[in-house]
This record gives C-alpha cells, sequence and structure tokens, in this order.
C-alpha cells in the first residue's frame, strides 16, 4: 500500500462530498444542485492541493466539451424552428390504433435522440404528446413513459446521442461508424422491447388512475416551454448542419469536436434567430458539472487510490474491463451518481480495453437511465412537463415500465455484446 499524505486524504474527503452529491442531487441544506457542487469541489480540490489552474485546465476533456456545446446549439436550432411539435403533430395526426401510435412515437423520439440531446427531445416533445394523448381520450402514461424511455435507449444509438456517449467516444477515440454498428442492433431491440410491454403488456395499463380528476392540457404555444411554431427555413437549415455533420462522422475521420463547432457556427449565422435565444437553450450548467467533475476525478486519480482498489479488484479476479463487471458497475453506479459521473468514474480504468469496452460501457450506462425514475433527467423532464399538464407520474408508476424494459435491455446488450458482437 502507498502511503498517503494528508493533503490525499482532503482530497478524497471532497471526492466522497461530490459523489454524495451526485448522488442526492445536491448538499443538505445547501442551495446546491449537481453542477454547483461540481464546481465547488473542483475548486477545494484546486486549493487542496495547490494544482496549477493550468494543470486544472488540462484534465478538462476539451473536445467532449466543444463536441457537446456544438451539438447544444444544433438542438437549440431545431427547437427554435419548431421541428420537435411539428413531427410530433404529424405522427400525431395519421390515422394509426392505439398501439400503431405508440409504436410510431417510440420510433419517432428514438430517433430524433439518436442525433440531437434526449433532454431536448423529451423538453420539445412531451406537451405535444400530453396534449395529443387528453385529445384522443387515450391514457397518456404507456404514451409519456415510452417518450422517455425511448429517448433514452435511442440517444445510445449514436456517440451523439447524450453526453455520456460523447465523453466515451472522445475519450476512448471510437471510430464513429463502428460504434453505430455494434449498438445499432441492441437499441431497436430495446425500442421494440419497450413497444410491446407498453402496448400489450403490464405497462399497457401503468396509468390506472394516473390522470388528475380535471387534466388541463394547455392550448398550443402556452406555457413555460411551449414550443415554436414551425419555421420551414430554420427547421431546414438545422436540419442540413445535422445531416452533413452525421455523414462526416461516418464517411470521414475529420476530428468530430471541429467539424460539429463549425456546424455550430454556420447555424449562429442568422438574420432571424438571435445568437442571444439561441444561447439561452444551452445548457450551461451541465458544462460546468462535466468541467467540475474532470477536475475532481483528476485530483482523485493523482492520490492513488482509485488504481489500488482497481489492482485489488484484479486480484480477486473481478476486472472491470470484462463485460460482466461492467454491466453490474455501469448499471449500478448510473442509478446512484448518474451515468455522465459514472462513466467518469469507470473510464480511466478501460484504457487499452478497446472498443468493445466502450460500447458496452455506453449502452449500458444508457440503458440503466430507464431503471428509476430519478435514474435520467429525460425522465424528470417527462415527469414535470406532464404535471403542468395535471398528469402525474410517480416513482411507482414509472417502475411499472423503468423496470422490467432495463432488465430486459441490459440482458440484450450482454447478450450481444457477449456473444454476437
Amino acid at each position: 500500500m502507498l502511503d498517503h499524505s494528508a493533503t490525499d486524504w482532503g482530497v478524497v474527503a471532497v471526492f466522497a462530498v461530490v459523489y454524495l452529491g451526485m448522488f442526492l442531487g445536491g448538499l443538505p441544506r445547501l442551495k446546491l444542485d449537481r453542477s454547483g457542487v461540481a464546481l465547488l469541489g473542483a475548486i477545494a480540490v484546486i486549493a487542496l492541493a495547490g494544482l496549477p489552474v493550468e494543470d486544472a485546465a488540462r484534465a478538462i476533456d476539451l473536445p467532449t466539451i466543444v463536441l457537446l456545446f456544438a451539438f447544444m446549439v444544433v438542438s437549440a436550432q431545431m427547437r427554435l424552428g419548431g421541428f420537435y411539435g411539428a413531427v410530433t403533430r404529424r405522427v400525431g395526426e395519421m390515422p394509426l390504433s392505439r398501439s400503431g401510435l405508440l409504436a410510431a412515437l417510440i420510433l419517432v423520439a428514438g430517433a430524433l435522440s439518436a442525433v440531437f440531446s434526449n433532454d431536448i427531445v423529451c423538453l420539445a416533445m412531451t406537451p405535444v404528446v400530453a396534449r395529443l394523448c387528453l385529445r384522443r381520450g387515450i391514457d397518456p402514461l404507456p404514451f409519456l413513459i415510452g417518450l422517455a424511455c425511448a429517448a433514452n435507449i435511442g440517444s445510445a444509438a449514436t456517440l451523439i446521442g447524450n453526453p455520456q456517449n460523447m465523453l466515451i467516444g472522445s475519450v476512448l477515440q471510437l471510430p464513429f461508424a463502428g460504434y453505430v454498428r455494434q449498438a445499432l442492433p441492441p437499441v431497436l431491440i430495446g425500442l421494440v422491447l419497450l413497444w410491446g410491454w407498453l402496448a400489450f403488456g403490464p405497462g399497457a395499463k401503468a396509468g390506472a388512475g394516473a390522470r388528475s380528476p380535471h387534466p388541463r392540457p394547455l392550448p398550443e404555444g402556452e406555457g413555460v416551454n411551449a414550443e415554436p411554431s414551425f419555421d420551414a427555413w430554420q427547421t431546414a437549415k438545422g436540419l442540413v448542419v445535422a445531416c452533413s455533420l452525421l455523414l462526416i462522422f461516418l464517411f470521414t475521420d475529420w476530428p468530430r469536436d471541429v467539424a460539429a463547432l463549425v456546424g455550430a457556427g454556420v447555424l449562429l449565422l442568422s438574420r432571424r434567430l438571435h445568437s442571444a435565444h439561441v444561447m439561452g437553450l444551452i445548457d450551461w450548467p451541465l458544462l460546468i458539472l462535466f468541467m467540475g467533475l474532470f477536475v475532481v476525478n483528476h485530483a482523485f486519480e493523482t492520490t492513488g487510490l482509485a488504481a489500488q482498489a482497481v489492482a485489488w479488484l484484479g486480484t480477486q479476479s473481478v476486472h472491470l474491463a470484462d463485460p460482466g463487471p461492467l454491466l453490474v458497475a455501469g448499471a449500478v453506479l448510473s442509478n446512484l451518481v448518474s451515468n455522465v459521473p459514472a462513466v467518469m468514474l469507470l473510464l480511466p480504468h478501460l484504457g487499452g480495453s478497446g472498443e468493445q469496452a466502450g460500447v458496452m460501457l455506453a449502452l449500458v450506462s444508457t440503458f440503466a437511465g430507464n431503471l428509476l425514475l430519478v435514474g435520467s433527467i429525460a425522465n424528470l423532464i417527462v415527469a414535470d412537463l406532464a404535471r403542468q399538464q395535471g398528469i402525474e407520474i410517480d416513482w411507482k408508476r414509472h417502475a411499472i415500465t423503468g423496470i422490467p424494459v432495463t432488465l430486459m435491455t441490459l440482458a440484450v446488450v450482454w447478450g450481444w455484446m457477449k456473444f454476437v458482437a
């Protein structure tokens, strides 16, 4: 065992408090959310360890931050163009049965989340789906829960679908096309399982008694998170940039962060959408969360305790890069501290493990977000917006779908990565 100084133990204490904040969503008696906890944690370890600001800055994976920011700009463009709401309304107008409508919405949410942020997709689609269900006189709970779960599952299909996938792709240098080839089959199977559970299984009855006595669907365009009216030009502009970036990622070896940043710059050149409106939709707290955790985790790694713990696990024949331990660790940590912090904890111990470990971690950390209502920001966004429409989604109603769907999709990942990929 290595000897550790008082400074090391101080860093360990800060690390423990930060991840307690990740688990609790903040710190008791303090007006801090996860981003605030991560930022203060970074400040604390810089002060405790005497870490030069330049070293702290180098601990931040800048390509991940740039890629995340750039796609927030793309998603903001699509939202301000009214794209998400227009697509959802178009699906709702189709003459489909209940199960057909559910399948269409799950497919659309999953596909959009593979390219754009799953959180933004849920933010824009939830009010439209709620109004659609209430007007058609069908139980909204399976549709809203299905929206959240489909957005989570679908976002795992690419390395740009969610923040943790961007991080994994950047740190492990995963090829975009190679990742899609391995991840797409489990994602498609997961979406089919979700649809089957909600259309024909116990999930179809998840909403029994879920609606308030007097549902109150808001009129179109009303409310804090109202969807802007559809703008064909702004939507086309955003789609051209998004499709161009996908083609670049799939068929070239250009740096993804640079290409995405150029695409974001093109979108910001506008005579109709003010840059302040676009920037107002950027999730700045998430970017701060990333940067703070990068610094805190770097300081913790310098103590050597993480390496010692991993080495000890190795002596017990438990190797984090192996499919079984990685699946368990990824699923458990993602529900304890959220998927982005979980991925940050596990990534340093997967170096040199190959592409399969990265794909496994991306799929597991994303699918595990469906387990509990608090397991994913997308889930909480849907629950909060549904409540504004008079529809209550509590943890029990979510669990009726979330737990079995998560277990089934994780089993698919295990089987696919172990025996097929």
